[in-house]
């Protein structure tokens, strides 16, 4: 036999209400009604449901688990609904966003803020990439847009993209760090001999990414951009940091920015999203993004 959902509304009532006559006033039934309808159920499933012995309706181990895991469909089914009709006004029922590890989370936390004030109705899911991991994570599907990407990508012309800001980099030691006495600016054999701490590339399909690295360089590859700053202020190596990540760290002097030969580029960090993918999320991000200022 199925159990359908308004037999498992039923048993959900009389749970919450306590007893059949309430549960009856609350459903807008007679109570024998609701009995024989328990009464059936418990038949044909060859179950019994409920013990009749106490004052309070009371449902028996078979019952509660029957329930428990009613009530997980009861909310599915309720969840489907609301997002079928979201998604017939124009709103996912989710957006999958990454945003790349060279943006500190701090700093989208207000847009987040005011997404939510809005009641914006799509729920939002948050995941990091770093590198090439941005572009791949979109070209897989496994996320809908990327804040914060950078580089060139292969065909480009599935994507479609909206400049954000440039990002400026320091090249950032430890004071303790044998590059700290070094003279000015640092060249490039200098630099080969320094191990340089960088944060792993999350491609899975696309191909590895490096930025800021000598050939032949030594590397320690860490899984975060928080591991590197932390590598870097304990004296394991150098590497370039985003100027707004480095900055926290030269006022306190736990790190010092030393000149290289390297000439300074800002890089252009943009939002990404696959062409002709649309939805109302979607396009309350791009629209709150266009204007965005840079982390300070």
């Amino acid at each position: 036999m199925k159990i359908s959902f308004e037999a498992l509304e039923m048993l959900d009532a009389i749970d919450r209400m306590g007893s059949f006559a309430r549960a009856a006033e609350a459903l807008d039934r007679v109570p024998s009604a609701l009995s024989y309808a328990v009464r059936k159920l418990e038949d044909d499933l060859d179950i019994l449901l409920f013990d009749r012995r106490a004052y309070r309706a009371k449902l028996t181990q078979a019952g509660r688990l029957l329930l428990d895991q009613g009530r997980l469909l009861i909310d599915h089914a309720e969840n489907v609904q609301r997002e079928v009709a979201q998604t017939a006004n124009g709103w996912e029922s989710e957006l999958r966003v990454a945003l790349d590890a060279i943006l500190p989370w701090a700093w989208l936390q207000p847009h987040i803020e005011a997404y939510y004030k809005e009641s914006c109705a799509t729920r939002l899911r948050f995941s990091e990439e770093t590198l090439a991991g941005s572009w791949d994570a979109l070209a897989a599907g496994r996320v809908d847009m990327v804040i914060g990407a950078t580089g060139e990508v292969s065909n480009s012309a599935l994507y479609s993209t909206q400049p954000l800001f440039d990002v400026d980099f320091a090249y950032c030691v430890s004071p303790k760090h044998a590059l700290a006495r070094a003279t000015e600016p640092i060249q490039d054999v200098d630099l080969r001999k320094c191990r340089a701490i960088v944060v792993a590339d999350t491609s899975r399909n696309l191909p590895l990414r490096t930025t800021g690295l000598l050939s032949g360089q030594d590397t320690l590859v860490v899984p975060s951009m928080q591991a590197k700053i932390d590598a870097q202020i304990a004296g394991l190596g150098g590497g370039y940091l985003a100027t707004w990540f480095a900055k926290p760290y030269l006022r306190t002097k736990a790190l010092i920015e030393k000149e290289t030969d390297a000439p300074k580029r800002a890089t252009t960090l943009v939002l990404a999203w696959k062409t002709g993918v649309r939805g109302n999320a979607l396009k309350w991000w791009r629209d709150r993004l266009r204007d965005a200022k840079p982390p300070r």
